[in-house]
């Protein structure tokens, strides 16, 4: 049986322990392609993880590049490139410089890879992974935006850490936009089965939630220099594998939304079903009054990030 060809665009840490998490778990051949800049950074990076292999006992043919011939046929694309900001760099200019690097890769992808799955990863997320769809003009179900898993298994986290549990006996999820506008839901959240209300009082829970909310921010301040990357990846290989493995799984993501949940024809996060055709359903959730208030201010917020990425871009 041919096994899946999966490129991920950008070698940073995000990319690369992308890679390191999907040929663990032999998902596929990986091509992990940089700027031709970088020289050889991505073949280095792709032939010590390929060196790993005898090791940790995987079989994944892994090559690095910089030519996105090598990426021709791919089944699944994550696009992980752009730059983090930088003190002094305002909102806007990070969004104009992600927007175009976005832009750029996913015009390569529809020429090399017209029948990809596209997962974006890239930031500011909810508005690059619209980019994304924009550029390559794929069926709005093949592409979409890792957040959701990443947020949730953040909470998850920080739920066990409270209750002395094992996270594997938490389920939860979350709705709506990456970051401040997110919202977790308190009625979707069980611990081994019980209502995580009946769990953590009121005022405590929404503690954790912030907590979340400020995940990403949280390591960034104590890492001084650079962002997370191992939960990131490894969020994204869950993903790379409901694709590749026709798995099924009911999982958040940012999913366009037209119809649904009256957004209107904009991606947000939303639980969706995950297969080979990528989106394969989204789950529309009756929401509890405030719970319907927040995600629709993370809507707008999302149309107000889109909003201002069109005006840059032209």
């Amino acid at each position: 049986m041919r096994r899946a060809k999966i490129t991920i665009v950008g070698a940073g840490n995000v990319g690369a322990t992308t890679a390191h998490w999907c040929a663990a778990d032999e998902l596929g051949d990986i091509v992990l392609l940089d700027i031709p800049q970088t020289e050889g950074m991505p073949a280095g990076k792709a032939l010590d993880l390929a060196e790993a292999a005898p090791i940790m006992g995987f079989d994944a043919k892994i090559l690095g590049t910089t030519s996105y011939a090598d990426t021709a046929g791919s089944d699944v694309v994550v696009i992980t490139a752009g730059i983090p900001r930088k003190p002094g760099m305002s909102r806007d200019d990070l969004l104009s410089t992600n927007a175009k690097i976005v832009g750029s890769v996913a015009e390569q992808i529809k020429q090399s890879s017209p029948n990809a799955v596209v997962i974006v990863v890239s930031n500011p997320l909810d508005a690059m992974v619209q980019r994304a769809l924009q550029v390559t003009g794929f069926p709005p179900n093949r592409v979409l935006g890792q957040a959701g898993v990443l947020d949730t298994a953040r909470y998850r986290t920080f739920l066990a850490m409270e209750l002395g549990v094992s996270v594997e006996d938490v389920s939860a999820l979350l709705l709506g936009g990456h970051g401040d506008t997110m919202v977790p839901l308190p009625s979707c959240t069980s611990v081994g089965g019980i209502p995580v209300t009946q769990l953590i009082p009121a005022a405590r829970l929404e503690e954790i939630v912030q907590r979340t909310r400020d995940g990403g921010a949280e390591i960034v301040g104590l890492l001084k220099t650079g962002s997370a990357y191992y939960a990131p990846a490894a969020a994204t290989a869950q993903m790379v594998e409901a694709i590749v493995r026709d798995k099924k799984r009911l999982l958040p993501c940012a999913a366009y939304c037209d119809k649904e949940y009256g957004v209107g024809g904009y991606y947000v996060g939303v639980p969706v079903v995950l297969g080979t055709g990528g989106v394969e359903r989204i789950i529309e959730l009756k929401l509890e009054p405030t719970e319907q208030a927040a995600f629709q201010k993370s809507v707008d917020a999302v149309k107000g990030l889109v909003a201002t990425m069109n005006k840059l871009v032209g």
